[in-house]
């Protein structure tokens, strides 16, 4: 049994109580590796603007349509950009604009 020197028993299971569980850390790295790619940053930047095509967002960032497309996939995989279609146009919109809160809150403190 692990000896704790300040914490009783009582307080050390509170205390585990509020941890997150494996399979919510899982998910938050999942979530939080989002962040961890300059491009995808971007995009999600631009998406907190306004709905925008791949090809919109290729132009305005200055980065080739098939990195953007491969950005996207992993950012809807991630459940956090949909798409739907006007035509023969895809238009991409964040799932959550808390999204992009989170980011701005982290550029606050840099």
């Amino acid at each position: 049994m692990e000896k704790f020197l300040m914490l009783s028993e009582r307080r050390k299971n509170e205390l585990l109580s509020f941890l997150p569980t494996e399979s919510e850390l899982s998910r938050l790295a999942d979530y939080f590796q989002n962040f961890s790619d300059s491009t995808r940053l971007k995009i999600i930047s631009c998406l907190s603007l306004c709905d925008m095509c791949v090809g919109d967002i290729s132009t305005l960032l200055g980065i080739n349509q098939t990195t953007v497309s491969h950005q996207l996939k992993i950012l809807k995989d991630q459940g956090l950009v949909a798409y739907r279609r006007d035509g023969k146009i895809l238009l991409y919109s964040l799932i959550e604009r808390s999204v992009n809160d989170v980011m701005m809150y982290a550029v606050e403190y840099l």
